[in-house]
C-alpha cells in the first residue's frame, strides 16, 4: 500500500467572512502546490452552504502533511483565518480501503 494520503479540511466561516476565508485559502495554493510532496491542493466552496469551504489535498505521506503544516505559507494561512471561523477546521486524513 502506498503512503499517499488524501486530506479533506473543512472550514466553517463566520457569517460574512466567506470571501476573506476564500481569499486566504487561495493565497496558500501556489506555494503548497510547489512543495515536492504535494500531489493536489484545491480549495472549494460548498455550493449549498457558502459558509463551508473545503480543501481537497493529496500528499505523499502523513509526514509530508506534517511538514506542510510547518511551512511559512501554511502558518500565514492559519494566522489569516484567526477570528474568521466558527470553529477550528476539521481535518480528515484518508487512504483508500481497496
Amino acid at each position: 500500500m502506498s503512503d499517499e494520503i488524501t486530506v479533506v479540511a473543512i472550514l466553517k466561516t463566520k457569517m460574512g467572512c466567506e470571501d476573506a476565508v476564500a481569499k486566504a485559502m487561495a493565497a496558500c495554493v501556489p506555494a503548497s502546490r510547489a512543495e515536492a510532496t504535494n500531489r493536489q491542493y484545491v480549495p472549494n466552496r460548498d455550493l449549498d452552504n457558502p459558509q463551508t469551504l473545503i480543501f481537497i489535498e493529496r500528499w505523499a505521506s502523513r509526514q509530508a502533511l506534517a511538514d506542510h503544516m510547518e511551512t511559512p505559507h501554511f502558518k500565514q494561512l492559519a494566522a489569516a483565518l484567526e477570528g474568521l471561523l466558527e470553529a477550528p477546521f476539521q481535518v480528515h486524513i484518508l487512504q483508500p480501503v481497496a
